[in-house]
């Protein structure tokens, strides 16, 4: 007789699923919004855009790698509460920064709190998830990511465009990431037993084995943080659309949730490899779409390209990193991936405001898309072989 299935939506994973939401939607409420912002109110140009807003990505890469021995060291619960308060506090400095300079301080202190969040909270939420439904439970949490990515901006943008009112965002901002930290509050977890703390080592911080997968996240991610950051503006400067981004995000996380579910149920049968390869290939082909094709079904139908591939290749990585380690190294391997992501995004943004400044937006999305299919190239011919050779699970 076929044993049952073990229950995947339990108590504990309900509740990090929803504080994960809650997270996301706080940051991305402002996310589209802030380049305008930062125009608006402190006259910035696109590369002074790109250098502000790319701080709390250096922060959050530097804090990670801590983040993963903390969080294998040190009782979770701790840890967790402790970041999830103080990205609450920091959204208080928004709206009282006088300056471009203290934004911009503000904005990258607020990158340390959230990469620990992202990584702790993960990592809990693996610990809670049965072990054999943990593939599967991994690519419905990152649902949580993407249905915050669908309705936050999309909330932000009819917010604005009904009040143009930033400060109504940056309160609701604030109210949206107290309610994370309540909800993560109420975990129910049993005490991490610690019989001896991880030495002080390399491998503690950074999973020297998926250096290869983590180079090819840090060129996906490069590409997402060019488009995810600049969109709001292009699509005003070049295409006149004035309140698509939406719509834009909305298609992109629609895609998202349809590959999120259709690959949990492959990931559950072992199907990693397979998944981040079809992943990968249909994000490069969404990528593609929106650098060649400058009107509204390029603009629109890349979201829903980009989203259908990052939502199968995402959550098959994050399951190579987890198979490439041991059991006590999970916080080490959530936070080597995003490391790689955080390093991407903020060379991606970089990189995206300095090329948009000196030879326009065109040109910045055919480097992201280059670089994308770089990543691809170096997955197939490299991080495939390695992973299927290598893997613990």
């Amino acid at each position: 007789m076929e044993k049952p299935a073990e229950k995947l939506w339990n108590g504990n994973y309900c509740r990090v699923w929803i504080a994960n939401f809650l997270l996301y939607f706080s940051f991305m409420l402002l996310t589209p919004l802030f380049p305008l912002y930062l125009s608006e109110t402190f006259d910035a140009d696109k590369q002074m855009i790109g250098i502000v807003l790319s701080g709390y990505t250096l922060t959050a890469l530097i804090i990670r790698p801590f983040s993963g021995y903390l969080i294998d060291g040190f009782p979770r619960r701790v840890v967790l509460l402790t970041s999830f308060f103080l990205v609450f506090l920091l959204f208080f400095g928004y709206p009282l920064s006088a300056s471009l300079l203290l934004f911009a301080t503000i904005r990258t202190l607020h990158g340390a709190p959230f990469g620990a969040a992202t990584i702790s909270n993960s990592t809990v939420a693996i610990d809670v998830l049965p072990s054999s439904r943990r593939a599967e439970g991994i690519g419905y949490y990152g649902l949580s990511n993407n249905v915050a990515t669908a309705i936050s901006p999309t909330v932000a943008l009819a917010i604005y465009g009904a009040t143009h009112s930033y400060n109504l965002l940056f309160a609701l901002a604030i109210l949206v990431s107290g309610l994370a930290f309540y909800c993560n509050y109420t975990l129910k977890l049993q005490p991490k037993a610690i019989t001896r703390r991880p030495p002080l080592s390399f491998d503690r911080f950074v999973l020297l084995k998926a250096w290869r997968q983590g180079f090819c996240i840090a060129c996906f991610s490069f590409s997402y943080g060019v488009i995810s950051t600049y969109i709001a503006v292009y699509g005003k400067e070049e295409l006149g659309i004035t309140s698509g981004t939406g719509l834009f995000f909305m298609l992109l996380s629609i895609g998202l949730i349809l590959s999120r579910i259709t690959g949990s149920q492959t990931l559950r049968r072992g199907k990693i490899a397979q998944n981040a390869s079809i992943g990968i290939s249909i994000s490069a082909i969404g990528y593609l779409l929106f650098a060649a094709l400058h009107n509204s079904w390029g603009y629109y139908g890349a979201a829903f390209i980009i989203g259908l591939g990052n939502g199968h290749m995402f959550p098959a990585f994050q399951t190579m990193f987890l198979n490439l380690a041991s059991n006590d190294q999970r916080g080490t391997a959530n936070s080597t991936l995003y490391v790689s992501w955080d390093i991407g995004v903020g060379l991606g943004i970089l990189a995206g405001g300095m090329v948009a400044e000196f030879w326009g937006y065109h040109a910045a999305f055919w480097m992201m898309w280059i670089v994308n299919v770089f990543g691809a190239i170096s997955y197939f011919v490299s991080a495939k072989k390695h992973f299927l050779k290598n893997r613990l699970y």
